[in-house]
């Protein structure tokens, strides 16, 4: 049986057809579900996709059942593509199929010779470009009106324009068939993620025909502002225009009234009254905001599609949340209609998509927003402008740990080099700031101050715009949409709480960032980074003196002047935190970091320690290491150097004691950076077990605390098992973990990272999506290890990965307790979570069900 001739390879939408979006595609389904509404739809016909295919391959419809469609329609029919999804696009719609000399006729008789001359010329013209594939320059101009049309499409096939209507409809059908695998359009719906045979349907509908006397004309209404998701009536209506097809005193009107011209609400109010009443049905019957297409012929109404409501990222949560309030949708549901990405637009600052763009850099768009400020080289002259009150991008080959005060400073950061997980980028998205990395078109001369891109050259104080979420850096001062937090936001984000079944918690290193995540709801810190308290103006000359000490009695001397800030800096923490989780790593990076590698720097460091210069020359000389992130940090560091973390274990004793005084008891969680071994912890355990009984002893206060490692090695994941049985938490670093899997320095990953993308040898940056095969793998043996030691240890995540959707899917199922991510990505983190969780219950209930079965 050949697939034109199966039962449903052509099928009339009637209420009861066995219409299927799989079969028929999107807008058949729709027609059908506005059809037993009762709405006026003009007849239709859905062709399968089988049945298209099979068309595109050369075979041809039946003639009769062709013309017999047509007929039905009073000679006149458009076909419309109706792919399974609405977003990969399809053919261009070919109204008034049908057409002839004879049809031209009667129309000029009902309808005035100037509408039917409009309505015949469009179709002309449209069966000659698209159908015919005739030069679009012969047909595109009608000045020479349909005579002129007629005989070029005469001049250039060498045959009459076709009579037969059923001719038109088979070689319409056939064109829109063998367009939709041609190979633009193959490109076209890849890049929006349709498969390779993503099935086509096609839709032919009798015409309403909006040329003609009367009220007569086409249009589409919606009850939704598009860009703020606000209830409104907007669209407009086309008075004797159809398609490119116009008629005499063809005008677009208002939909509603208003001041500056006609309205079809005062041209015709009982067709305006019956849009809004079908509007309204269509929102609580299909269950979403549509914007419904109509034709008015001579004021009578005709409903001829409707297709989901186009939105930008606040009304997407504006309109999920408002189809819950009013019961048309649960909230469950709410929550899945909102892509999780979105919610980042509404928290910063945004590029107005609308307004123009001078574009003269593009790099990896490390954090979202975006700002406009002038350009400064340097985190002194960003502090100095701050100072000022003006606005400043901090612009950089790459950030240091040094540069922390003035990216606090400036209003965004570009960088060079540098990717999804270096440090501009971490930091940056921990305190909201747009950023951009890895910017590898432009080229920076920090002592000319010049940025050279594009041919172009920017000096400082140049005003730019960075567009942390697209990647582009802009000239001058861009159009900006505000953020939007608003009731519909928050109530998102309630109802996503509700449904998960994973924690969100967030990287927090100051009492900005706390505050931050208590106001994105976040349930405790996962992360809080201590070396980053250490370089502040007050703490560098301390630390330094330290480094510089010989002894370990002149270290606690050094140390002690810290320890004090250290404390306030926790019982800060603590307080905000009111009485939620706080997990708090011990000091990670190596000395080398707060010392200067400058001659003038150096010089500068032996005045204020009062030593020779060549003695501080060759202190920095002996702590530098070819590969310091591989080097003397983290846990080795703390092994080594003991004092350190005797005294921040101290300051976070002594700083819980102070916090539980006001408030609830605190019990801090500390982590041990950097472990791969088990006697590492055990070592470290003792000290600090030695500390915290001291400061029981001299305070006669008891307190709590939880022990746990940051599992950043790939050694460490295999050995999680041993480790498991000194700490009460394993939190996976996933940032150093996949650096350290890989091979991969993800500072400097971002300069070959897109070409590995692009020829596939990664699927996505690894710094960004968790790799699942490889990290993630040693993620889910670590946890299955560690549990199998100690069944209650809590599993988390903490690197940059816990605040990215796709990564957060893969923790959940992998079992982890909670993530933890900069602030700004724990609205994401909620609801992606949520999302995911939701999907699991689903998975599980129908698991239940078919054994039930």
């Amino acid at each position: 049986m050949s697939a034109l001739t199966e039962p449903d390879a052509i099928v009339e939408i009637t209420p009861s057809a066995g219409v299927q979006v799989v079969r028929h595609g999107w807008r058949a389904k729709c027609l059908q579900r506005l059809v037993r509404m009762d709405l006026p739809v003009p007849t239709s016909f859905a062709f399968s996709a089988d049945a298209v295919r099979a068309i595109a391959n050369g075979q041809t419809p039946d003639r009769a059942c062709l013309a017999g469609i047509i007929e039905r329609a009073d000679g006149l029919v458009s076909v419309r593509p109706s792919a399974v999804n609405p977003a990969w696009g399809g053919p261009n719609t070919v109204l008034n199929v049908g057409i002839n000399d004879e049809c031209h006729a009667r129309l000029a008789e009902k309808r005035g010779k100037a509408a039917a001359d409009a309505i015949y010329l469009g179709f002309v013209q449209s069966y000659a470009i698209h159908v015919a594939r005739l030069d679009p320059d012969m047909f595109s101009d009608s000045d020479g009106g349909l005579r002129a049309a007629l005989d070029a499409y005469e001049d250039e096939t060498d045959e009459e324009f076709p009579q037969d209507p059923a001719r038109q409809l088979a070689e319409v059908l056939r064109s829109m068939a063998r367009a939709w695998d041609g190979p633009t359009a193959r490109l076209l719906r890849q890049a929006k993620g349709a498969p390779a045979q993503a099935p086509l349907g096609l839709i032919v509908q009798d015409m309403a025909l909006a040329l003609g006397p009367g009220v007569t004309g086409s249009g589409s209404i919606q009850l939704i502002d598009s860009s703020t998701g606000t209830p409104r009536i907007t669209g407009r209506f086309r008075g004797q225009t159809q398609g490119r097809a116009k008629g005499e005193g063809a005008e677009t009107l208002y939909l509603t009234r208003d001041p500056r011209g006609a309205s079809l609400e005062e041209a015709a109010p009982e067709v305006f009254a019956d849009l809004v009443r079908y509007g309204v049905a269509a929102r609580e019957r299909l269950r979403e905001e549509m914007q419904v297409e109509f034709v008015v012929s001579d004021s009578q109404l005709s409903i001829i599609d409707a297709v989901r409501v186009q939105r930008s990222s606040r009304a997407s949560v504006r309109i999920a949340v408002g189809l819950a309030r009013d019961g048309i949708i649960p909230p469950e549901e709410a929550v899945m209609r909102v892509e999780p990405r979105v919610l980042s637009d509404l928290l910063h600052y945004q590029v107005d998509p609308t307004a123009p763009r001078d574009i003269i850099a593009r790099g990896i768009n490390a954090s979202p927003g975006a700002a406009t400020g002038r350009i400064v080289f340097s985190a002194t002259v960003a502090q100095a402008a701050e100072a000022r009150g003006e606005h400043c991008v901090l612009v950089r080959r790459e950030t240091v740990p040094e540069d922390i005060r003035g990216m606090h400073a400036a209003v965004a950061v570009l960088t060079e080099r540098g990717g999804m997980t270096s440090h501009a980028a971490v930091i940056a998205r921990g305190i909201g700031l747009p950023c951009i990395v890895g910017a590898s078109g432009i080229s920076i001369d920090p002592r000319a101050r010049i940025m050279r891109t594009g041919g172009r050259e920017f000096h400082e104080g140049d005003e730019i715009t960075i567009d942390g979420t697209s990647g582009e850096v802009l000239a001058g001062a861009a159009e900006m949409l505000e953020p939007a937090l608003d009731d519909s936001f928050n109530q998102l984000l309630d109802w996503a709480d509700d449904e998960s079944i994973i924690r969100i918690r967030a990287n927090a290193d100051t009492p900005e960032d706390a505050r931050t995540a208590r106001r994105f709801s976040a349930q405790g810190i996962g992360l809080c980074r201590t070396e980053h308290m250490f370089f502040d103006d007050e703490r560098l000359p301390a630390m330094r003196e330290m480094i510089f000490a010989d002894k370990a009695e002149d270290r606690r001397l050094s140390l002690d002047r810290l320890l004090p800030m250290q404390r306030g800096d926790f019982a800060e923490l603590f307080k905000i935190m009111a009485g939620l989780p706080v997990t708090i790593r011990l000091f990670d990076p190596p000395l080398h970091e707060f010392l200067p590698h400058d001659r003038e720097g150096m010089r500068a460091l032996a005045e204020s320690l009062d030593l020779p210069l060549s003695d501080v020359t060759r202190r920095v000389e002996a702590l530098s290491e070819f590969n310091p992130m591989l080097g003397m940090r983290g846990v080795r560091l703390g092994i080594t150097v003991p004092e350190i973390y005797d005294m921040q274990a101290r300051a976070i004793f002594e700083a819980t004691i102070q916090a539980s005084r006001n408030g609830d008891p605190v019990v801090p969680e500390i982590m041990i950076p950097l472990v791969s071994a088990r006697r590492e912890v055990e070592l470290v355990k003792t000290r600090i077990d030695a500390v915290a009984a001291a400061v029981r002893n001299e305070t006669r206060k008891d307190f709590t605390y939880r022990l746990g490692v940051m599992v950043e090695t790939p050694r460490a994941a295999l050995r999680a098992g041993d480790i498991a049985q000194h700490a009460a938490f394993l939190s996976f670093g996933t940032n150093d973990l996949t650096q350290m899997t890989y091979g991969l320095s993800r500072d400097d990953a971002g300069r070959f990272m897109g070409t590995y993308v692009g020829q596939g040898v990664y699927a996505e940056d690894p710094f960004h999506i968790l790799d699942r095969d490889g990290v993630g793998e040693l993620v889910a043996i670590g946890t299955e290890r560690a549990r199998s030691h100690a069944p209650n240890i809590t599993i988390s995540v903490c690197g940059e990965h816990g605040g990215n959707p796709e990564s957060i899917a893969f923790c959940l199922r992998a079992g982890v307790n909670y993530v933890s991510c900069s602030p700004f990505r724990v609205p994401v983190a909620r609801l992606a979570a949520a999302q995911e969780s939701i999907l699991i219950r689903r998975e599980q209930a129908e698991l239940d069900a078919a054994a039930q079965s």
